[in-house]
Order: C-alpha cells, then sequence, then structure tokens
C-alpha cells in the first residue's frame, strides 16, 4: 500500500539564482505482517498520509541532487525509520522544466516547459536486501522524415502493406534501464548521457543520417550504443510505439503530392520492444 501522486515544486536559491525540480511521487511499502488485511489490526500501518509528509520533509531537508538520489534518500528513510517496513518502492518523474534563455542569457528565474522527454526514476529495497536503482526517460517523441525504409518482410494472402525504401519513421520512446549495484554515481550526468545516446542511434550523423530498416533495429542500435558508451547500465529496455503518416492523395485536387502533406494514422498503431542486457548480468 501506499501514496500515489504526491507532487511538488522544489525551490532553491542561491543568491538571486533560482533552482527549480518540480516532481510527482509514489511511495509504496510492504509490512512485516499483514494483520491489516487479515485481522483489521491498523497498529503497523503508516498511514498515507504520513508517507506523503515525509517525501515533502525530505524533499525540504535534502533537497533534490537527483531523481534518483531522492529516491534512495526515501527508500533509506522508510528502511531505517520504521522496523514493520518489509519491502519499499519508490517512483519519481520530473516535470521537464528548463532555464529561460534571452538572447542566449539564461535567466536567473525564469523557466519553461519543454515536452521533450520526462525524466523518471524506480528505487526498491527489501529489508537486508540490496538497494536497487531503476532510471529511464518517457514520452520522447522522436521523428526523421527519411533515411528510413521497410522492405523484404514476410508475405501472405493477408499482407497488403506495401514496401518502402523512403519514408517517416517517427514513434514515442520509453527507455528504462538498470544500474546493477548502485554506487556513488553522477546520476545526472548519466542521464544527460544516456540521452545523448538515444538521439544518436535515433537520428545518425547531422549531415546525412543514417538507414534505419525497421523500428526494431533502431531499438537495437539505440541499446546497442547505450551499452558501449555507459558503463553503469545493466540492463536496458527500450519501447518505440510507432506513429505512421499516409500520403494525402491530391489527384482529384490537380495536384502531385510528392511526400508534401502527410495525415498521422492514430490507431492502430505499432509498437517494438526490446530489453538487452550484459551477459555478466543475467549469469550472475
Amino acid at each position: 500500500y501506499g501514496k500515489n501522486t504526491i507532487k511538488f515544486l522544489r525551490l532553491h536559491r542561491e543568491g538571486k539564482q533560482h533552482f527549480v525540480k518540480e516532481v510527482e511521487v509514489c511511495a509504496h511499502l510492504r509490512l512485516t505482517s499483514p494483520q491489516e488485511y487479515l485481522e483489521g489490526n491498523n497498529s503497523l500501518v503508516i498511514p498515507t498520509d504520513t508517507i506523503k509528509n515525509i517525501v515533502l520533509v525530505l524533499a525540504k531537508k535534502n533537497g533534490i541532487q537527483s531523481l534518483e538520489q531522492f529516491a534512495i534518500d526515501i527508500c533509506n528513510h522508510f528502511m531505517t525509520t520504521f522496523c514493520q517496513v518489509a519491502y519499499v518502492k519508490t517512483y519519481v518523474q520530473e516535470v521537464p522544466w528548463q532555464r529561460l534563455h534571452e538572447d542566449g542569457v539564461p535567466h536567473i528565474h525564469s523557466f519553461i516547459c519543454v515536452p521533450d522527454g520526462i525524466r523518471f526514476c524506480e528505487a526498491e529495497q527489501c529489508r537486508n536486501g540490496p538497494l536497487i536503482v531503476f532510471a529511464g526517460i518517457k514520452d520522447l517523441k522522436l521523428m526523421k522524415t527519411t533515411q528510413s525504409g521497410f522492405e523484404g518482410f514476410y508475405k501472405n494472402e493477408h499482407t497488403t502493406l506495401p514496401e518502402r525504401h523512403d519514408r517517416i519513421l517517427c514513434g514515442e520512446l520509453f527507455c528504462k534501464w538498470s544500474y546493477g549495484e548502485c554506487k556513488d554515481f553522477d546520476f545526472n550526468c548519466i542521464w544527460k548521457k544516456i540521452r545523448e545516446c538515444i538521439l544518436e542511434a535515433f537520428a545518425g550523423p547531422p549531415d546525412c543520417g543514417e538507414y534505419s530498416p525497421s523500428y526494431q533495429k533502431t531499438v537495437n542500435c539505440i541499446q546497442m550504443l547505450v551499452l558501449s558508451r555507459v558503463s553503469q547500465v545493466q540492463v536496458i529496455e527500450v519501447v518505440l510505439n510507432n506513429t505512421f503518416y499516409n500520403i494525402v492523395d491530391m489527384k482529384n485536387l490537380g495536384l502531385t503530392n510528392d511526400k508534401e502533406v502527410l495525415v498521422p494514422v492514430e490507431a492502430p498503431y505499432g509498437s517494438c520492444a526490446c530489453t538487452l542486457g550484459r551477459k555478466k548480468f543475467f549469469e550472475a
């Protein structure tokens, strides 16, 4: 049981310059005894309102150095404060506020909400067990208008899809990774590096791009690049929900539409998912 959707803004001031973190937290506990379920005995139950207040107090006292560290702080607090807690799991996601720039100059106290992917993390721990930390990015919408195709696929009497060697590749990406044994990591730096890997693997070189033969191959390229460059990541899951675009037929309007006007196909949509990890992690 626990408390969902604990939303708050943490404002930090350094002189005239302000820093903000707006987050949403879910914190769930499992107690050492199920007596509140079986017997109606609430003597061990930590009220969900108390859970909410603890999260807010930790934000006030510790600040939010990184989402991952804040999730770790929450886990540590419940494990060290309440002997009746057998398991704790915390989910934290961030509202994507970015500092506003005017003519290239960063503003000291103004921000803009930029929907370029939502950062999130999870931390969970059993009593006398290891602390496990996951992090990720979701709702990251990506598109490239060429250097993508889909050819040579299996066909039978139900196949109506034509082969394409030049199409728009567009989708909404969800990516989640595991750090394995949690050490003193610079979580902010790692998250930014992984995001850069995602964008690079999706788009290819800026002057020419890189051909994608399928959504599946793009997913794998993202995972392989992250694992090759970020040694702290042990397992990475990527889900790419596809958005397809159809070319508008303008012949009746007396126009030739050479892939200049397209409409998105809202539903149904495709989805590709894969989980990839280091061999040593799975062997362990």
